[in-house]
């Protein structure tokens, strides 16, 4: 598959969550191998399914993994946000602490047997720190692309630039290629991130209950937060492993990908889990 091209074969499965039943766009890639561990894919605040590209089929097949990706709700095929929803600024929380648990049950991953690793980038690396420190025997390991601990001036600023890109309309018809309603996706995250209420978001208490293997990437031109996020990390985090990528900017696993697979398959190998080729 070309790197540009839609991601494919995705299906629907139907969770409940936050009082309603919503569906969720999922797709398996990887190792066709029940004993190969499995690598769980939370997207940035305006990703999906498709805008992962080929990227975790790509570090599956090289790490001998089996992979499982999916859309939030609000975002790609998924169920969108329901009119006049406003996204709380404790949004990362409910999507790590509730919907992510009842996704991989419904999708027959057991957490508490054979404990998935985490791959996050931007907010799904934020919401795969929180889900590893409330559920620390629940997660083989961690890697965090870009995540966000704490709200920087720079990460509100840079958004606010978006969302004047996004009223021009350039930006919106790009997010219709991969979400269903780009309004919804748009909508959520920006209003959260730019709610006056979400300057005071930080979760750098949290990470000390993190206790499987974690490793922080980061470009050092990233234009949402400075490396203190991931710094904050390995502060916090005893053994954690940072990777600093000079020139490379918000998404590694577009300009850096080689880079990216290559340490991840490093940070994996390095570990126990088991079936890990």
């Amino acid at each position: 598959m070309s790197e540009g091209a839609t991601y494919p074969a995705t299906g629907l499965v139907d969770v409940d969550w936050a009082g309603r039943r919503v569906r969720i766009e999922h797709a398996r890639v990887g190792v066709d191998d029940p004993r190969a561990p499995t690598m769980v894919f939370l997207h940035e605040g305006l990703g999906s399914v498709s805008m992962w590209k080929d990227f975790p089929r790509r570090l599956c097949e090289a790490v001998g993994l089996r992979g499982l990706v999916f859309s939030r709700p609000g975002y790609g095929r998924s169920t969108p946000r329901a009119p006049g929803e406003r996204w709380a600024p404790d949004f990362m929380h409910r999507q790590a602490l509730d919907l992510l648990p009842a996704l991989l049950a419904a999708l027959g991953v057991d957490a508490a047997t054979e404990p998935p690793c985490l791959f996050g980038h931007s907010d799904g690396g934020s919401i795969a720190l929180i889900h590893a420190a409330r559920f620390p025997a629940r997660v083989a390991g961690l890697v965090v692309v870009a995540p966000h601990i704490l709200v920087e001036d720079v990460s509100v600023a840079s958004i606010e630039r978006v969302r004047d890109e996004y009223a021009q309309g350039d930006l919106k018809r790009g997010l219709a290629r991969h979400h269903d309603d780009p309004d919804s996706a748009f909508g959520g995250w920006s209003g959260a991130w730019l709610d006056p209420a979400f300057r005071a978001w930080s979760i750098e208490s949290e990470l000390a209950s993190i206790r499987c293997p974690v490793l922080a990437i980061q470009g050092t031109d990233d234009e949402y937060g400075t490396l203190e996020q991931v710094r904050g990390i390995a502060r916090r985090v005893p053994g954690t492993e940072l990777l600093e990528l000079p020139g490379c900017g918000h998404t590694p696993h577009r300009d850096r990908p080689e880079v990216l697979i290559e340490a991840v398959e490093r940070f994996v190998r390095s570990r126990t889990w088991a079936g890990a080729r």
